[in-house]
């Protein structure tokens, strides 16, 4: 795990190293000024005698001069550390959202959107501090308590196991706050998941939230997952908090022990004033070097979490990955499903979602697909450009297996309007361009019109320039999936497929789409998932699905005589049947 993090340090190596030099110079110098203070105390001033001025100043400009490098060297080690940690951060946003783009629906799938906001955010941040304190706090400290210790047993050993009775005493009340604390740690930070998927729910569906007046049960899941949290974080900060009683009565009782001894040790004439100065402010430096230790211990318990959830989203490997040596053209829009079965857990004992599905369909056909919801309509079409793989069969386009071709060229011939319609924050040209980014205004207003998107985008304050809202807020619903099967057009696609892309899109509106593509883009191969049998009875043929297999395949005349689901649906949104007619007839 720390390989895979530290391997996106990268181009911040170099002050990554240079700050804790900079900590061991600060360290260094730290500890010669108590070195100097007792020559000024034991050869500066002399007891029952003239100072040695000359001797003072010289000591005194000493100090000042180490005080002045030290303070260099704190600062070195302070920019050195930002500039290493803060670039360490942005590398793993930018290495997560990048590997965040090759992943498959079924990569995407073990995470959710808001684990995947926490890990992008929260996580990342708590390893940026645990790096920053490491660097600094994590070679100063030690280096500290190593040099301090080694100065006080050359000033008086005697008075230095003190300080080594200190250190063991906190070192054993620190292994026991990090055992019992990370546990903590670890499950507060997947409790931030949750809070984050409940915010993000609420602010996306605010609209609904208040037509249904639900503000207060909203805010009972709010408090409800942040209650969780703090109750997590109280429970760590309860071990956490243990540490600072024990270190704060070891430090006074370490200066206790070090004052009565080194007084006893003057008295008996065996130990000078200066010495004993020096010995308090080497307790000093010790015991901070302590207090520093266990804040870089809580930080790293705390980052560790941080760190393995990092690590998942990095060390996940993409189900879906581009052949050794890949296809780069595609014959035509012809597609093939042979004896074709999936299954969304492949580890386990799931069953197939889709079985044994062979279909051939001739390339610029117009085929639709009608069945009832959890039919496996959508899982159907997702096959074709890779969304995910067949778990057994293949599914061919242009007469290829898609596994052969390069993943860029069989998702730019396979445009596919998803049913749920996605618009980024940006200019209704910009959003339109996401299908082809060298498309000229002439070419956005040409697919524009094919979809019907034209009438209302010349009716906008600013036309093609006008600003879209994240998520498309500012249009309505089928003004949305205009400008998606606008946008999928642009990519002058050999397949196109609609995801019951055009459900709210009146029927008026709906018939000319289907008219324009018939006449405009023939040599197209066209899917359409639809709920509406008048959105699919003038294609070519229609296949009706149920529970996860063709229940039959043909036209609209064909079906009504040879499919009974599909006689059903079609009575049911159009009255068609014998009791109805009979009666309309009598009348």
């Amino acid at each position: 795990m720390l390989k895979r993090l530290l391997g996106e340090v990268k181009e911040y190596k170099k002050v990554s190293i240079l700050t804790p030099i900079c900590m061991v110079l600060e360290v260094i110098f730290e500890t010669l000024i108590p070195f100097v203070m007792t020559d000024i105390i034991d050869r500066g001033i002399n007891e029952g005698g003239d100072p040695d001025l000359g001797l003072i100043y010289k000591l005194g400009g000493l100090m000042i001069g180490l005080a002045i490098m030290a303070f260099l060297s704190g600062i070195g080690g302070a920019v050195f550390g930002a500039k290493a940690s803060t670039g360490l951060a942005k590398n793993l946003r930018k290495a997560m959202n990048d590997k965040i783009q090759t992943f498959s629906f079924s990569n995407i799938d073990k995470f959710s959107t808001a684990g995947l906001v926490t890990r992008l955010t929260t996580d990342v941040t708590n390893v940026q501090n645990a790096y920053m304190t490491a660097l600094r706090m994590g070679f100063r400290a030690p280096i500290t308590l190593i040099f301090a210790m080694v100065a006080a047993f050359i000033k008086s050993a005697r008075l230095a196991v003190v300080y080594l009775v200190a250190v063991l005493i906190l070192g054993i009340v620190m292994v026991f706050i990090v055992k019992f604390g990370m546990k903590y740690f670890n499950e507060m930070f997947k409790q931030y998941d949750g809070l984050n998927a409940t915010i993000q729910e609420n602010v996306k569906g605010i609209r609904v939230v208040k037509s249904f007046v639900r503000e207060g049960y909203e805010e009972n899941r709010m408090n409800k997952a942040s209650s969780k949290i703090y109750n997590l974080a109280k429970k760590a900060e309860g071990v956490v908090i243990v540490y600072s009683p024990v270190m704060m009565f070891t430090i006074y009782g370490s200066m206790v022990g070090v004052s009565w001894l080194g007084a006893k040790f003057i008295v008996q004439h065996t130990l000078s004033t200066g010495t004993l100065m020096g010995m308090l402010i080497y307790c000093l430096s010790i015991l901070m070097s302590l207090i520093m230790l266990s804040l870089v211990f809580v930080m790293l318990s705390m980052s560790i979490a941080s760190a393995g959830r990092i690590a998942e989203v990095l060390g996940e490997e993409p189900d879906i990955t581009n052949p050794e040596n890949p296809a780069y053209e595609m014959q035509d829009g012809s597609i093939s499903f042979e004896n074709a079965s999936f299954t969304y857990h492949k580890e386990g004992n799931g069953e197939n979602v889709l079985r044994n599905i062979d279909l051939e369909i001739k390339s610029g056909e117009t085929i639709g697909i009608i069945g009832g919801t959890g039919s496996a309509k959508s899982t159907l079409v997702m096959m074709i450009p890779r969304l995910y793989d067949v778990t057994e069969g293949c599914v061919k386009v242009g007469g290829r297996d898609v596994k052969e071709y390069d993943l860029t060229t069989l998702r730019k011939n396979v445009s596919m309007v998803l049913q749920k319609n996605v618009l980024f924050s940006g200019s209704v040209l910009e959003n339109l361009r996401w299908g082809n980014k060298d498309a000229t205004l002439e070419d956005c207003k040409r697919a524009c019109r094919l979809a019907c998107a034209d009438e209302f985008i010349e009716q906008l304050p600013e036309k093609y320039e006008t600003h879209i809202e994240q998520g498309g807020t500012n249009v309505s619903g089928g003004q949305r999936q205009r400008l998606c099967i606008a946008r999928a057009l642009l990519a002058n696609p050999k397949v196109l497929i609609l995801d019951d892309s055009t459900s709210a899109v009146d029927t008026a509106t709906d018939a000319k789409i289907r008219a324009a593509f018939a006449d405009e883009i023939p040599d197209t191969t066209k899917i359409i998932i639809a709920q509406r049998i008048s959105s699919v009875e003038h294609a070519d043929r229609i296949i009706v699905m149920d529970d996860g297999v063709i229940s039959g395949i043909g036209t609209h005349e064909e079906l009504l005589e040879t499919n009974a689901i599909y006689k059903d649906v079609y009575e049911s949104q159009t009255g068609a049947n014998a009791d109805f007619d009979e009666v309309g007839g009598g009348n």
